[in-house]
């Protein structure tokens, strides 16, 4: 293998500018093209970035002998596509969440995937943060004992993204659920050790969006009135383990914050815990005492995002298993996904075994 992965970016606006930095801190990679359908932005991102190459077809990107790794940053509804045809063409692949709109296309990456032989990420890049990666530690030592319980929500105050690739299904698939839904859902899971979903009762709807002068904070407004997503879901799931989750996204709900609120509870046997702020809770039954301490965060790692990139290329380098594997985002996709099918049905969604 070569000293230096060579690093395609197929979609170079908003997300893919968080990577950049991480790509050029890795001591592994260098990004030598992009690719992107606006020529002007294209451009632009070539000379802000020194990147040699430029493409305005995302096919011919994948098809360019020299790239090794293809990071895709498109609007959901084209990662399957796309994130096929590169891992046929040999490269490695890390794609922007959701991985795929729902768990059938996941199903076709993991089997282009698995012939290929190369790696495939899904860019969750909270689970990269120091307090992510300090919690995650916490938990694998055993101090919440069997987590039998969650609650979670990424929850934001009139902060919905204007733009055609968040609030039209032909470009995003679905709304809240499957853009915020996916980040807390997938670390919450991954601290609960990743169980298997089995039965998913969900609504995902739109309330304020449709009120005249509704707005956001990120652009003002107006909200297109063609907007065809949900901007609130929650969500009740069930686990083979027993386990239980409570899940509640919106992009507009009448929250106390300015502008986020992303938060979760773990219930554990012998502990629980709170994040993001790390705190761990425990009682000593002897003493019938109660006690709580808070965690120091890992120090020293970058940007989450662009730690994200340099794990995912030291991995390759490593020969190691992928950091976000696409069977982690099949549990994702596959509980999101009943979120929408129970909104349609008016009932519980069991999910195949």
């Amino acid at each position: 293998m070569a000293d230096t992965l060579k690093v395609g970016v197929i979609g170079v606006g908003g997300i893919a500018r968080v990577h950049m930095p991480g790509w050029a801190d890795s001591p592994h990679t260098e990004v030598i093209a992009g690719s992107d359908i606006v020529e002007a932005n294209l451009k632009n991102w070539q000379e802000t970035w020194d990147v040699p190459k430029g493409y305005a077809k995302a096919e011919d990107l994948i098809n360019d002998s020299d790239i090794d790794i293809v990071d895709v940053c498109t609007p959901n509804r084209y990662h399957t596509g796309l994130t096929v045809a590169a891992l046929e063409a040999g490269k490695h692949v890390i794609c922007e969440k959701p991985l795929a709109p729902n768990p059938a296309e996941i199903q076709k990456m993991i089997d282009a995937r698995n012939k290929s032989g190369k790696m495939l990420m899904t860019a969750q890049h909270f689970r990269f943060s120091g307090n992510s990666k300090a919690m995650k530690a916490e938990i694998e030592q055993g101090v919440l004992g069997d987590v039998y319980h969650a609650r979670s929500w990424m929850l934001r105050r009139a902060a919905i993204p204007l733009r055609p690739g968040f609030l039209l299904k032909q470009h995003a698939v679905g709304g809240a659920c499957i853009d915020i839904g996916v980040h807390i859902l997938d670390l919450t899971l991954w601290f609960m050790g990743n169980p298997k979903p089995v039965t998913v009762t969900g609504v995902a709807r739109t309330e304020l969006a449709r009120i005249p002068g509704a707005f956001s904070i990120w652009g003002g407004g107006p909200i297109m009135p063609e907007m065809d997503v949900e901007e609130f879901a929650s969500a009740f799931v069930r686990f083979e383990n027993g386990a239980t989750l409570i899940l509640e996204v919106s992009w507009l709900l009448h929250h106390d914050t300015q502008g986020e609120d992303m938060q979760m509870w773990l219930y554990g046997t012998k502990g629980g815990a709170h994040w993001p702020e790390c705190n761990i809770y425990q009682s000593n039954y002897e003493t019938k005492q109660q006690y709580n301490r808070s965690l120091q965060m890992k120090k020293n790692i970058a940007e989450p995002h662009a730690q994200e990139c340099i794990e995912f290329a030291q991995a390759i380098m490593d020969g190691a298993p992928s950091p976000v594997p696409a069977e982690q985002s099949m549990q994702v996709l596959q509980i999101l996904d009943a979120v929408y099918q129970s909104q349609e049905t008016g009932r519980e969604v069991v999910l195949e075994s």
